[in-house]
């Protein structure tokens, strides 16, 4: 933005920040450094901003004695100043909450809701989280409400204005929402709050909370400084610190995509001056528009971490001197490309849910679209938690395989999967599958039961019939056909006559399992008592 003629002026715009934050599923450590850079930055004006504002009231009051008609000015410096206070308290309480929500949630912000760094740098355990983001801004209604509250805290702030300056003083304030841009939105968001908060994570949305307060009290000194006019007051303060702020269109980009972001210079003080700015890139010169603002575009032709250096000079309003100040930026640059992964085992089995996640680098979930094909009957959900659940019906014959595939803007992939039944399971009589075993054991049991053994689905089988054989000496073989897993009372009574040296055989047991149109044998086992 521009460097204004009125000090006033200058003290409302020179910190304002356009932050637009594209994130990609996988954004760096750095992108988050250089959100907190930014909202330390705000955080750093809005000091100044209320070290001026500070100043004013008494100002304008000393002034409104040198005439009994000027004390109505005087009388309004209060209330643009609870104004204020109000409205920063009131994002203050939002960022609290988002910052709680995202740590240690006991409805308070202390110590544990920040982790200490090298150095003993503090940073808030969930800024990566955009979960309490969207349920508070967006699910809550918080973000329609904060919209609400600051066009309400701009009339209040009007209301101290004369009926006939305030056309001309509603432009001079720095707070203002644009409630049509995310009506275009590609990505068709519900609302303001959407467009604005969703899906953001709590350390991107910092710095646009810092930006409203930073609205409130830059409209709170253009207020001040209006009724410091009225009664012929005017500040002597003046603006003389200064730093470059890089604001990125996006922080990630895709290979053969641009990177974009707008430099201007952000100051601490200043005074009325016409000021030259020149800004430059790697030493590149840019073009400066009416508002100060240089737009700086680059090529993301390899993948990596891109650094540049902005530099930009002035002419100091406080000295007359020439100065430069530079500052450092970066950005990453990724390729597209597509992961698919079964979250238990490298094979698709029949009738279970057969879990795997799908991801896309730089590309957002909603733009993913997953599809099966080829034999093994496949059919392929999406969950709520994002990983998809894919069912098979029919094994697949050797050498083919069915197919997952992946759809996103600018890719198309696909892998190839194995489809079987799930393996047999172990016949098992309480916890042995044959030998000896104690004819008092042997008679506890109530019959036969399959075990899967090393298979991670949740899956169950279950015995549908078996031949018991009871072999003693001197005596012929008595036959029990039993049905199910239990046994029938012909099987029981078998068991109960069970004495030492006697053999049982358990003879072609079947079972089924989930998937399986008929049983299957899973063999036998034989029990001597002892």
């Amino acid at each position: 933005m521009s460097i204004p003629k009125e000090p006033r002026q200058l003290m409302i715009n020179v910190m304002y920040l356009v932050l637009t934050a594209l994130l990609a599923l996988n954004v760096s450590a750095e992108i988050f450094n250089a959100f907190d850079m930014v909202d330390k930055g705000l955080k750093s004006a809005n000091k100044s901003l209320d070290d001026s504002n500070s100043k004013l009231p008494q100002l304008i009051k000393d002034g409104a004695k040198k005439k009994e008609s000027l004390q109505t000015y005087a009388d309004r410096v209060d209330g643009v100043r609870s104004t204020s206070t109000e409205a920063t308290q009131y994002i203050q309480g939002l960022i609290d909450e988002l910052i709680d929500k995202g740590g240690n949630r006991n409805g308070q912000v202390d110590e544990d809701d920040y982790i200490t760094l090298v150095g003993g740098i503090k940073e808030i355990k969930g800024k990566r989280n955009y979960d309490p983001t969207t349920k508070l801004m967006v699910d809550a209604g918080k973000g329609e409400e904060l919209k609400a509250k600051m066009l309400e805290v701009k009339s209040k702030f009007l209301s101290f204005v004369d009926e006939g300056d305030r056309a001309g003083m509603e432009s001079a304030l720095s707070i203002a929402i644009d409630d049509e841009t995310w009506k275009l939105s590609a990505n068709k968001k519900a609302s303001w709050a959407d467009f604005t908060f969703g899906h953001m994570p709590i350390g991107s949305t910092l710095p646009i909370f810092s930006k409203f307060i930073n609205d409130v009290k830059a409209s709170e000194a253009a207020v001040l400084n209006y009724l410091a006019n009225k009664v012929g007051t005017t500040s002597e303060l003046v603006f003389n610190k200064f730093k470059v702020v890089s604001s990125a269109k996006k922080s990630y980009v895709i290979k053969g995509e641009q990177y974009e972001a707008d430099i201007f210079l952000s100051a601490a003080a200043g005074e009325d001056s016409k000021t030259g700015v020149a800004i430059s890139v790697n030493g590149s010169p840019l073009r400066v528009d009416n508002e100060g603002v240089a737009k700086f575009t680059s090529a993301a032709s390899a993948v990596g971490v891109k650094k540049y250096t902005a530099t930009i000079t002035l002419t100091n309003p406080v000295t007359g001197e020439k100065e430069t100040v530079k500052g450092d930026f970066e950005y990453e640059v990724g390729e597209r490309s597509v992961a698919i992964s079964a979250t238990k085992m490298n094979v698709f089995y029949i009738g279970v849910d057969n879990p795997i996640e799908v991801s896309a680098a730089g590309v957002p979930s909603g733009q993913i679209q997953v599809s099966m094909s080829g034999p093994g009957g496949g059919s392929i959900t999406k969950n709520s938690d994002g990983t998809y659940n894919v069912k098979v019906t029919t094994p697949t014959p050797k050498g083919e395989f069915a197919k997952v595939n992946v759809t996103a803007p600018g890719m198309n992939a696909s892998k190839e999967y194995r489809v079987k039944r799930i393996p047999d399971p172990i016949p098992m009589l309480g916890r042995e599958r044959g030998g000896s075993i104690g004819d008092g054991t042997f008679k506890a049991m109530p019959g036969v039961f399959p075990i899967l053994e090393n298979f991670d689905f949740d899956a169950r089988c279950e015995i549908t019939d078996f031949l018991l054989i009871r072999s003693a000496k001197r005596s012929d073989p008595e036959y029990s056909p039993n049905q199910g897993g239990k046994y029938n009372d012909k099987s029981k009574s078998l068991v109960n006559k069970a004495t030492t040296g006697d053999q049982y055989l358990f003879s072609d047991i079947k079972c089924k399992c989930p998937g399986d149109n008929a049983s299957r044998n899973i063999g036998g086992m034989v029990f001597t008592i002892k």
